[in-house]
């Protein structure tokens, strides 16, 4: 038997759209002999609706899409995650399940039972845990099927039930021989996350001798990216048919030899694909909140010049805007750099000097300031000046202004408010200083788009004279590996430092993590590479006190 693997980008609501890309996906499966086709999870409301499943009209509406889908999907299985409604007046309202559509009719169903509630999963708020389903039969063949979360039972040891060992022992009792095991997920991506996703396949594959279709949801989704990646293995582990990261697709697999289509390599480049991921990502965010174009600030810096490079990469050259700030210590090295970044991506160009506007702030502020010397708060004035200005051409031409900054100086707060913070998306704000470094040298690795000015020279914010990063912070090479163990290995001061990081230094950075906060609750929405964030799946409080 022929069976399709469609991995799909809905938009969250959108169910005539989401339902339209179904029939359409299952339409060519048929075309191609399947006899069943696969979608991901809750892939008619998208993932993840969050608080929309507590409106009603938001589930009436999707219980009408299903309905006037199902009656018209084309002549074959059609398996699909959606939300179904709970009886019962204890409990959640909600089921996360995969259905499957035949004929006309919804033929089979299966409740997700393991509901993730950690980093950005909040599913236990909207549903209620399902118990275990029957075996789902097709043309002579039997199946056990799972939705995400379900399979990952020994690597989360929060779950007191075994999903996958209690099909394998029901298909036992009834005398069943499972021709496989099937997961549709929505499972987002981050650094790293593709080897354990596999490592985690093949030992279900190896432990119950079971073939292994997986089909996970593609596209960004706020600051959520999924990678697709849909695959089958065999019952050894191997992997048999691959879809494309990134992209919408199908493969194909026949259960009969458990061989199939392979449209992606087994294996991608963790560097490929975060700079897929942020493309993808930049490109879903502005076209889903119907924008069509992007404007940005472009310092002559190295932030900036990788965040221009994903943008061009996601929207088209002429679609986006690069302007160029100089203030009275802004560099003509900074200057011409910009320039050539934006005549290598062929993107629009501006210069907006910001000398005499700076002037007119002190000149105004004078009076107030007498005797004061000048700190911060000079430097910040010019990073405001220039957020109101590209706020203003956001305003005017209707472009998404995007963000530059990199999760190092969002960790320690080396950004400003209503200045360089300013703008609707984040681009790089999860992505360390070492692996911008990284990143663009990736961007050349054809030809040189990133000057290689911008790469080698010290980064600075160009605030005051002879200003560099260091000035401020300790080695970027240091200050990651701190940020990457206090955030996302939940390390204390004193791990830390055991490692070998100066006291002092540990001690200072995660002060500065703690009291700033409260200026990354005020930043613009940011794309989630690595396995914290800050944002969405990072719960802190402003006010606190916790020092270790």
């Amino acid at each position: 038997m022929k069976i399709g693997l469609v991995q799909i980008n809905p938009v969250i609501g959108d169910f005539t759209n989401n339902c339209e890309k179904i029939r359409s996906w299952a339409e060519k499966a048929r075309q191609a002999g399947c006899e069943l086709v696969i979608f991901p999870e809750l892939v008619i409301s998208g993932y993840p609706p969050q608080d929309l499943l507590e409106r009603d009209s938001f589930v009436v509406a999707q219980d009408k899409a299903i309905e006037e889908m199902v009656a018209d999907l084309p002549e074959l299985d059609v398996l699909f995650g959606c939300f179904e409604k709970r009886q019962g007046d204890k409990g959640k309202k909600l089921y996360n399940s995969a259905v499957v559509a035949r004929k006309g009719k919804i033929v089979f169903r299966a409740k997700k039972q393991l509901l993730p509630s950690y980093d950005v999963f909040d599913e236990t708020r909207y549903f209620e845990p399902g118990s275990a389903s029957e075996l789902y039969r097709v043309n002579g063949h039997t199946f056990g099927v799972t939705i995400c979360e379900d399979v990952w039972s020994d690597e989360v040891h929060d779950y007191d039930t075994e999903p996958v060992k209690n099909i394998i022992e029901q298909a036992q009792n009834e005398g069943h021989d499972l021709d496989g095991l099937i997961n549709i997920s929505a499972s987002p991506f981050q650094q790293g996350k593709e080897e354990t996703r596999k490592a985690i396949f093949t030992k279900v594959c190896r432990k119950y001798s079971q073939p292994f279709l997986y089909c996970n949801q593609i596209g960004g989704q706020d600051s959520l990216l999924f990678d697709g990646r849909s695959l089958v293995m065999d019952k050894s582990g191997e992997v048999v048919a691959q879809a494309l990261g990134f992209v919408e697709d199908m493969v194909v697999v026949d259960s009969a030899t458990w061989k199939g289509e392979m449209h992606g390599a087994p294996r991608i480049a963790e560097l490929d694909a975060v700079y897929q991921g942020l493309v993808m990502g930049v490109r879903d965010y502005v076209k889903k909140c119907h924008f069509s174009s992007a404007v940005l600030g472009l310092s002559g810096g190295i932030d900036s010049a990788l965040t221009a490079a994903v943008a061009v990469d996601a929207l088209g050259a002429e679609n986006v805007l690069g302007v160029a700030l100089p203030s009275p210590y802004s560099s003509q090295d900074s200057l011409d750099d910009a320039r050539q970044l934006a005549e290598n991506l062929g993107c629009k160009f501006e210069v907006l000097p910001i000398a005499e506007l700076f002037s007119t702030f002190n000149t105004t502020l004078a009076h107030l300031f007498t005797d004061l010397a000048e700190d911060l708060t000079e430097q910040n004035l010019q990073a405001r000046i220039r957020g109101n200005l590209l706020m203003a051409l956001s305003n005017k031409f209707g472009h998404l202004l995007l963000t530059t900054g990199n999760k190092s100086e969002m960790a320690v707060g080396y950004c400003t408010l209503y200045g360089d913070m300013s703008g609707g998306l984040a681009v790089i704000a999860d992505v360390p200083k070492q692996l911008v470094y990284e990143l663009s040298v990736y961007v050349n690795r054809n030809k040189e788009i990133i000057p290689q000015r911008i790469i080698t020279k010290p980064p600075s914010a160009e605030l005051k004279p002879d200003q560099t990063d260091q000035d401020d912070l300790p080695p970027y090479d240091i200050l990651d590996k701190i940020v990457e163990l206090y955030l996302e290995d939940g390390q204390g001061v004193e791990q830390i430092v055991a490692q070998g990081f100066d006291h002092d230094i540990v001690v200072d950075i995660v002060r500065r993590i703690r009291i700033n906060e409260y200026k990354r609750k005020q930043a613009p929405m940011g794309l989630k590479v690595t396995s914290k964030a800050f944002g969405f799946g990072r719960r802190y409080p402003n006010v606190q006190n916790f020092q270790g």
